[in-house]
């Protein structure tokens, strides 16, 4: 049975440490983000990866993007970070940016786009980003829906496939919503943005 934490200023590391053992056993957990709520599995854990993937009918060719526990953790994951993707990473992490690098070989192929990318942020939410620091590797950031459906802000929209479908769920209030994150690939200069969204790379 799924587990519901009420996330506060008192229980806060103490759940995200549970909740991250839980990722850590394969299991995955709704979480909150600065936009809405996300589904995080383990990035280094292919089999709670498929059953993500599972979970949410998600296409084969639509990889999943990650949140990391820190912006060192880049260098571990992608190949030839180019000065203008760190000046970025410098100016806007934590911030709504992924940034699109060339992934390194071994990386789960749910990951990876048929190009060879993948996509990565450092959140400035509190419950994401202690997430992520507590299990001490990426987590991914998809969303808390099915295939299809609209992005929840709050718990009580969770669809109940999605909600007895994963171990915990992390309640912290309603997400403040608004624009998905910015998706800019740095593989290329300049940067090209494949998504337009709360940052502009390109304003002084």
């Amino acid at each position: 049975m799924t587990r519901i934490v009420c996330l506060n200023d008192h229980n806060l590391a103490a759940e995200l440490k549970a909740a991250a053992q839980v990722l850590a056993a394969g299991g995955l957990a709704v979480f909150p983000t600065e936009t809405f709520y996300g589904i995080a599995a383990d990035h280094a854990q292919p089999a709670a990866l498929a059953r993500l993937s599972a979970l949410k009918s998600r296409g084969e060719n639509k990889p999943l993007a990650l949140i990391l526990s820190a912006a060192m953790e880049a260098d571990l994951l992608a190949m030839d970070i180019a000065p203008t993707a760190r000046r970025l990473m410098a100016r806007h992490w934590p911030g709504p940016l992924t940034l699109v690098f060339t992934a390194r070989p071994g990386l789960d192929p749910s990951l990876v786009s048929n190009d060879g990318g993948v996509g990565m942020r450092l959140s400035p939410h509190p419950g994401a980003a202690g997430l992520a620091r507590a299990l001490g590797r990426a987590i991914t950031a998809t969303s808390a829906n099915l295939a299809g459906q609209p992005a929840v802000a709050e718990v009580a929209e969770l669809d109940p496939v999605v909600a007895a479908g994963v171990d915990v769920i992390l309640d912290m209030g309603v997400c403040p919503g608004g624009m998905a994150s910015t998706v800019v690939d740095v593989r290329q200069e300049p940067p090209k943005v494949l998504r337009a969204g709360p940052v502009d790379i390109f304003s002084a």
